[in-house]
């Protein structure tokens, strides 16, 4: 059926329940054409459950008819989340007598692990989910407790459609960007020499032949569930070696993506011998490949360079498979800037459900987004295009 945009009160947003969804066409059709399509969707919400209650919101016609659905979750949120509160010294002393100063329930859009997207449907434009949903959220989130509403990092592509947020009183701002780095090179030493500075090669060919002799050996599989084990605690290590959490992934996410959904994963496995030192998940979608989560061995990560390593040969290997761009989530972008990736903007889009409290929380917005203090962000070229 033909796309349209209806009356905007000709549609109704209410929840879903998951056994409702089970016979549900616009469900399994909501991200048909995304790498985390509805499966994806429905193993975080069975694997990830620390902190998160996971959700559906329904966008029905007048006769009832299920014609979308949006996910949802809902956790306890810091405001200040990615601030340093040792320059909010009234925050931080306020905070020592009443610790939830400033942390809400919070009901967000989009997706615990990974960007989030409105999902597409046959019977509605783009637009007409943004606007069903921009009007009938702030009634949603007080139904369900919430003080405060978060798209959660939405791509650059969708501020058309997701005008109709602002205009119903939401604040945007810039979460901490992906990067996408253009790949259509015919090997890994072509894109070195006609992508990068001297410098840079030389750099990264001092790294690399320090790591050659080591006895790495990587295989690539689309199924990682005989290496859970070994691979699951090199993940935890990159963890709690990043400044920035939000979701913390399970033995069982990875090994579920993979049974699941091996038509989308890649594992790469980098082993020596019997240990297994390194690995990388991605996601493929049509010519991009996507890194979205890694875990090193950090007994000996630095001493092997092993980041610039895995970063080679993920990279070798999509060359090789015809993919075009690789596509990597937020942070550690000092190496990235080196690699000339350009930025790949993704949004946040904030209200607080109290009309006056949304007032001073528009004005602060911009200034307590993390992406502001990243030092390293504002040398990128397209800096300016996430604001």
């Amino acid at each position: 059926m033909e796309q349209h945009i209806p009356a905007p009160d000709s549609l109704s947003v209410a929840p879903i329940s998951r056994d409702e969804l089970r016979t549900c066409e616009a469900w399994r059709t909501a991200f048909a054409d995304r790498r985390k399509d509805h499966r994806y969707y429905e193993i975080i919400a069975d694997t990830i459950r620390d902190r998160f209650e996971y959700g559906y919101f329904a966008i029905r016609d007048a006769s009832g008819r299920v014609l979308a659905v949006q996910p949802y979750f809902l956790l306890d949120q810091d405001v200040l989340e990615g601030v340093k509160l040792d320059g909010w010294s009234l925050v931080a002393s306020i905070r020592r007598r009443y610790p939830r100063f400033l942390k809400l329930r919070t009901l967000m859009l989009g997706c615990t692990a990974g960007e989030g997207h409105l999902a597409t449907s046959a019977h509605l434009s783009s637009t007409a989910i943004a606007m069903a949903l921009a009007q009938g959220i702030v009634a949603q989130a007080r139904a369900l407790g919430a003080q405060m509403i978060v798209l959660k990092e939405f791509p650059r592509g969708d501020r058309r459609d997701l005008a109709c947020f602002e205009r119903e009183g939401f604040g945007r701002a810039p979460s901490m960007p992906m990067t996408i780095l253009d790949i259509d090179y015919d090997s890994f030493d072509d894109y070195m020499q006609k992508a990068l500075s001297a410098k840079t090669r030389r750099h990264l060919r001092k790294k690399f032949l320090g790591t050659e002799n080591s006895g790495l050996a990587m295989t690539v599989a689309d199924n990682a569930a005989s290496f859970i084990d070994e691979l699951y605690p090199l993940y935890l290590q990159t963890y709690e070696h990043s400044n920035f959490h939000f979701e913390k992934l399970t033995r069982d996410y990875f090994r579920r993506l993979g049974c699941e959904m091996s038509d989308k994963t890649r594992f790469f496995i980098w082993d020596r011998g019997n240990t297994l030192m390194a690995f990388a998940l991605c996601m493929v979608e049509g010519d991009d490949i996507f890194a979205e989560y890694i875990g090193l061995d950090y007994d000996f990560a630095f001493d092997l360079h092993l980041y610039h390593y895995i970063t080679r040969d993920m990279i070798s290997w999509a060359m090789a498979h015809g993919y075009k761009r690789f596509r990597s989530s937020g942070l550690n972008y000092d190496p990235k800037l080196h690699l000339r990736h350009r930025l790949d903007p993704i949004d946040l889009y904030v209200r607080l459900v109290s009309p006056f409290a949304n007032r001073i929380l528009r004005l602060v917005l911009p200034w307590i987004v993390p992406v502001r203090y990243d030092a390293t962000l504002r040398k990128f070229s397209d800096y300016h295009e996430m604001w």
